[in-house]
C-alpha cells in the first residue's frame, strides 16, 4: 500500500509522499499533517528512540508570510530523515515490523483506504490519540464520555466493590489536589499566562520514545507515536546563577543533611514541604514558566495551565554516598526533573529510560528540564563524583482522575498488608479500564507466584513482556522466578541475563543469578555475580555469605574468611549466620593447622569460633522467638549444638596436644556441663582424667557414659 521501503536502497532526493498519502480531505494543512504522522510513524518502525525535535508538536510550526502554518516544511523534514534514519536491530525493530506487516496484510484483504486507514488501525492497537485536528475541548469531552461510558459498564460487570472503589479514587483524587493548592501554586481559572514561544523562541525541545505502550491513565489522549519524553535545549529555563542561589538557600535550610530511602536506595534531600524557601521559588516557576509550558508541550490532556496540580515535589542530591535511584515509574500522570547543576560539578548522572538502553543516557545542563507522563520506568545514572542536585515533581489534573494508577496502588497496599483477595480484584479492575497496564499484570504474576500458581503467572508476566518489547528487566526478573521454581533452570538464567543487560546495577538480581549459576557448576560466573552484587550493594549480606561458602569450599580459607567478615557487618538478618559461617571455617582451619604442628595458631582459630557461635545463640534465638526467624533461621539453630560441641572437642585435643591438660579437662568439663546429653563429652573426659590420674573422677564419667548409652 505505498509504505516507504525500510531498507538502505530508498533514495533520500527522491522521496514522493504523494504516492502513499491521499488526503482525508481539501485542506493543505490537513493533508500536510498527515504527511507529518506519517513520517514518524515510519520512523517509528525503523525502531527509532528519539524523535527528531521539529516533529514534538504541531503546534509550534513556523508561521510564513501568508499566515499559513508551514506543515509541508516539516513533512519534507521529517520525509528527508527518514530516508536516511538507521534500521534499528533487535526485538523493538521485529516487534514493530510485524505488527506494520499484519496490519497491512489486513488493509489488503479488506480493500482498505491505503496506508492511512492502516496508520488508524495501529492507532487503536497501540494507544494513541488520532491527529483530526480536534480542539482541546472536543478532546476533553471525547475523554469524559469515553471514561463515563467505561465506568457504567465496568459497574455493572464488577458490582458495587468496584463503584465503591471509583468513588474512592475521585475523593483521593480531590483531597490531592486541594492539599496541592495548599502548599504550590495553583492558577486561577482566570488566569491567561500561556507559554510565551516569542520570548523563550531560544529554548527548544528534544522529544523521545515513550516505548512500546502508552501512559497507564487516558492513554487514548495521547498521539501516536508516543513520542512523550520531552528534553530543553538550547537556552535554559532559568540561568546557572538563579540555581546557585537557590540551592545556597535549600543548604541553609538543611537539604544537605537529610536522607530517606527510595526503593533499593538511600537518597539525598528533601521534600519541598520542608523547604519554604525553595518552594517560593519553585512557585513562582510553576506560575510563569513550568505550567503554561507542560500546557503548551500536553494540549492533547492538558486542557490549560489551570488545571495543573503539583502533587510531590522535593530536591534531590546525588553523589559517591547516594549516586543513583531505583528503576522505577512516577506516582503522577505527568512528571519533570528540573538540572539544578552545571554538568562540570560532576561526574555520571543523567537520567535513562529502561526501554532506550542502558547505556543511553538523558543529561541535561543545569537550567534545562525533562517533562514526561509518568509512568515510564526510568531511573537517575549513578554519580561517581562531585555532587548533582536535581528537583523532581510529580504532578496531577485537577480535571482527570487517575483511576487505573489509584486502583494498582491501592491493590499494591492491599497486597503489602496481606489482603490478596481484595488486592487482586483491584489489579484485574485496574486491567479492565487498561488492559495494556503491565505494571498492573506484573503485580498480579507476583500474587500468583506467591501462591505457586507458577502457570497463570508466568502467562501474565510473559503478557507484560510481549507489550514491552522485553524491555523491562524487574518483569524480567520476575520471570526468572517463576522459571526457577518451575525447575526450568536453563531459561531462569537465560532470562535473568537478559534482565542485567538492561539494568546491570539490580543487587538482588545479580545475586539471584548467582545462585543459580552455583546450582549449575558455574563457579566463575557465579563468584562474579555475587561481587557485582556486593558491588552495587555493600549491604546485601547474602551475596557476601554466598561469596564465602563457595570460596571455602574451593580451599580458599583466607579469602572466604574476610567475606564472612563483610557479612557479619551487614544487617541483623543475615549476621548471625555469617557469624556461624566464619565459626566453621575457623574450626576448618584449626583442623589444618594442627596436624602441621602449628598448634598455636589452631589454638587461636578455634578460640575465635567458639567466641562467634557463643554470641550468635543468643541472637539467633531471640529473633525466633520473637517471630521474626524463617525457616532458614531455624536450620541455623538447629546446628548451634552439633557446631559448639565439635568446638568443644577440637579445643580439648589441641590443649592435649599442647601439654595442658589442666586446660584441657576444664574445656571438657563445660562442655559436659553445656551439653550432658551428649555420650561422647563424658568419653573424652573420662580420657583426660585418666592421663591426670584422677581414677575415681574418671570412673564417674564412664559411669555417666554407660547410663547415656543405654538410654539411647
Amino acid at each position: 500500500k505505498g509504505v516507504l521501503p525500510l531498507n538502505d536502497n530508498l533514495a533520500s532526493n527522491e522521496i514522493q509522499p504523494n504516492l502513499s498519502i491521499s488526503p482525508v480531505d481539501d485542506s493543505r494543512d490537513a493533508y500536510h499533517r498527515q504527511r507529518i504522522h506519517k513520517a514518524k510513524l515510519d520512523l517509528w518502525l525503523h525502531g527509532a528512540f528519539v524523535m527528531p525535535s521539529s516533529s514534538f508538536s504541531t503546534t509550534s510550526v513556523a508561521i510564513d508570510d501568508d499566515g499559513r502554518d508551514d506543515y509541508a516544511a516539516i513533512a519534507n523534514d521529517l520525509e528527508m530523515q527518514v530516508a536516511r534514519a538507521p534500521i534499528r536491530h533487535g526485538p523493538v525493530r521485529e516487534v514493530r515490523r510485524r505488527l506494520q506487516h499484519d496490519l497491512e496484510s489486513d488493509g489488503n484483504n479488506n480493500n482498505g483506504g491505503g496506508w492511512y486507514s492502516l496508520m488508524e488501525n495501529i492507532l487503536s492497537v497501540r494507544g494513541g490519540g488520532d491527529d483530526d485536528g480536534n480542539s482541546d475541548g472536543g478532546l476533553k469531552e471525547d475523554h469524559s464520555s469515553r471514561l463515563e461510558k467505561q465506568l457504567e459498564e465496568l459497574s455493572a460487570k464488577f458490582g458495587k466493590p468496584f463503584v465503591d472503589a471509583i468513588e474512592q479514587n475521585k475523593a483521593e483524587h480531590a483531597a490531592d489536589c486541594a492539599r496541592s493548592c495548599e502548599l504550590f501554586y495553583c492558577s486561577e481559572e482566570s488566569s491567561k499566562i500561556q507559554w510565551d514561544a516569542e520570548s523563550h523562541g531560544d529554548t527548544s525541545f528534544a522529544s523521545y520514545s515513550f516505548g512500546s505502550v502508552p501512559p497507564e491513565d487516558f492513554s487514548h489522549e495521547f498521539k501516536f507515536p508516543l513520542d512523550l519524553i520531552k528534553v530543553t535545549e538550547g537556552t535554559p529555563l532559568f540561568s546557572a546563577e538563579e540555581s546557585v542561589q537557590v540551592i545556597n538557600n535549600a543548604e541553609a535550610e538543611g537539604v544537605d543533611k537529610n536522607e530517606y530511602e527510595s526503593g533499593k536506595y538511600k537518597l539525598g534531600g528533601d521534600w519541598l514541604v520542608n523547604l519554604p524557601q525553595t518552594r517560593s521559588w519553585f512557585n513562582s516557576k510553576l506560575e510563569h514558566v513550568l505550567f503554561p509550558l507542560l500546557h503548551h508541550l500536553f494540549p492533547e490532556i492538558i486542557a490549560s495551565p489551570s488545571v495543573l496540580r503539583a502533587h510531590s515535589v522535593s530536591l534531590l542530591k546525588y553523589n559517591h554516598t547516594h549516586p543513583r535511584t531505583d528503576v522505577h515509574i512516577d506516582n503522577g500522570i505527568f512528571a519533570m526533573t528540573l538540572a539544578m547543576t552545571p554538568q562540570s560539578q560532576y561526574n555520571g548522572g543523567g537520567t535513562f529510560y529502561e526501554h532506550m538502553g542502558v547505556d543511553n543516557i538523558l543529561p541535561m545542563d543545569v537550567g534545562h528540564g525533562t517533562f514526561r507522563p509518568g509512568s515510564v520506568r526510568h531511573g537517575g545514572h549513578r554519580v561517581t563524583s562531585g555532587t548533582r542536585y536535581i528537583l523532581g515533581a510529580f504532578l496531577l489534573l485537577e480535571d482527570h482522575v487517575e483511576h487505573v494508577r489509584r486502583l494498582k496502588n491501592r491493590g499494591a497496599e492491599l497486597r503489602t498488608s496481606g489482603d490478596l483477595l481484595a488486592a487482586t480484584d483491584h489489579f484485574e479492575w485496574a486491567l479492565a479500564m487498561n488492559p495494556r497496564c503491565t505494571t498492573c499484570l506484573k503485580d498480579l504474576a507476583e500474587i500468583l507466584l506467591s501462591q505457586k500458581d507458577y502457570v497463570r503467572a508466568e502467562e501474565k508476566i510473559r503478557s507484560a513482556l510481549d507489550m514491552l518489547e522485553g524491555l523491562d528487566s524487574d518483569a524480567l526478573f520476575t520471570l526468572g522466578l517463576i522459571l526457577s521454581e518451575q525447575g526450568k533452570d536453563d531459561e531462569s538464567i537465560s532470562t535473568y541475563q537478559k534482565s542485567i543487560e538492561l539494568n546491570a546495577e539490580d543487587a538482588e538480581l545479580c545475586y539471584n543469578l548467582g545462585i543459580k549459576l552455583g546450582e549449575k557448576g558455574d563457579t566463575r560466573g557465579e563468584l562474579a555475580m555475587y561481587k557485582k552484587a556486593t558491588e552495587i550493594d555493600p549491604q546485601m549480606g547474602g551475596a557476601w555469605i554466598n561469596m564465602g561458602t563457595t570460596l571455602a569450599e574451593a580451599g580458599n580459607l583466607q579469602d572466604a574468611e574476610l567475606m564472612f567478615l563483610k557479612a557479619i557487618e551487614c544487617g541483623d538478618d543475615v549476621k548471625t549466620k555469617g557469624m556461624m559461617n566464619l565459626a566453621i571455617l575457623l574450626q576448618k582451619k584449626a583442623n589444618n593447622l594442627a596436624p602441621s604442628g602449628d598448634l598455636n595458631g589452631a589454638k587461636l582459630a578455634i578460640d575465635q569460633a567458639a567466641k562467634l557461635i557463643d554470641e550468635a545463640k543468643p541472637l539467633l534465638n531471640a529473633k525466633i522467638a520473637l517471630g521474626g526467624g524463617n525457616s532458614e533461621d531455624a536450620m541455623y539453630a538447629s546446628q548451634l549444638k552439633p557446631l559448639r560441641v565439635q568446638i568443644h572437642r577440637l579445643c580439648g585435643q589441641i590443649l592435649a596436644g599442647m601439654g595442658d591438660l589442666e586446660a584441657c579437662e576444664a574445656e571438657f568439663r563445660t562442655a559436659s556441663e553445656s551439653f550432658g546429653d551428649v555420650p561422647g563429652i563424658w568419653d573424652a573426659l573420662a580420657r583426660v582424667l585418666d592421663l591426670r590420674g584422677k581414677a575415681e573422677e574418671a570412673t564417674q564419667a564412664r559411669d555417666t557414659l554407660v547410663a547415656l548409652r543405654n538410654s539411647l
